[in-house]
């Protein structure tokens, strides 16, 4: 939590610095500076699992890295391809849950022992980002902004180490902020949750005894709280019209 509590200081004095930049610090620049098509970049973050083992989303959060490229269609949307590492952690102590698939096996004993686990867990995926303004410079696209709010759903595929290797498919869903901090340089913070179609993600496979029958039934889910740096690459043609993107 202690990890939580910081990041969430930094992510909250981020957002402040970007909503004052962008209402207070006058639009300079250059109007000759060309347009990009992409961004490539990395972001730090927290990672919080969410399961048969943990029913609080900001409990036991662990730090994550992530790797990032995005293609920008036009100021209102473009793909974007993240891969990110780091741990998912939790555990029964205290809690008062009753596990029938892990009870023990003494009759007077109707409490499971302790179960921990703290998995190293890989996410690679593809996602669509939508800008509810128009997201750029200005020079190509007039009433761009530098500040953009945005969503996006796509997606993935995630790995998990619990001692067996793990794979599943997991759609992420999220919403953030893009700030354009320099004609090349963005600043994004975003939340997103990652809804698998895995159980067996904290290394324990349905320890209710409930039996699945939709594809995220009764499954792990996890989410990332991060922020992230991306430069602009690829440099559109001066000459084409890419007001018509």
């Amino acid at each position: 939590m202690k990890q939580y509590s910081m990041f969430r200081r930094l992510m909250s004095l981020t957002l402040l610095m970007i909503l004052h930049a962008s209402l207070f610090t006058p639009h300079t620049l250059a109007q000759d500076e060309p347009e990009y098509r992409m961004e490539v970049g990395g972001g730090l973050g927290l990672q919080g699992y969410l399961g048969d083992f943990n029913s609080s989303l900001m409990k036991d959060m662990q730090p994550a890295v992530s790797l990032v490229a995005r293609y920008k269609s036009n100021p209102r949307w473009g793909w974007a391809v993240n891969l990110t590492t780091g741990k998912i952690k939790g555990g029964s102590d205290g809690t008062d849950t009753w596990y029938p698939d892990m009870q023990s096996a003494k009759p007077d004993e109707d409490r499971m022992p302790p179960y921990q686990f703290s998995n190293q867990l890989m996410d690679l995926g593809m996602r669509y980002e939508y800008n509810f303004w128009p997201y750029g410079t200005g020079r190509e696209y007039y009433g761009a902004r530098r500040l953009a709010p945005f969503i996006a759903i796509g997606l993935g595929i995630t790995y998990a180490d619990t001692g067996k290797s793990v794979f599943a498919a997991n759609v992420p869903i999220g919403a953030g902020v893009k700030y354009k901090i320099g004609t090349r340089l963005n600043l994004i913070a975003e939340w997103t949750m990652h809804f698998s179609g895995s159980d067996k993600l904290d290394g324990i496979a349905d320890p209710y005894g409930i039996k699945s029958s939709g594809l995220f039934k009764n499954t792990d889910c996890y989410s990332l709280l991060q922020m992230s740096l991306t430069y602009d690459i690829w440099a559109k043609c001066k000459t084409c019209h890419n007001d018509r993107d």
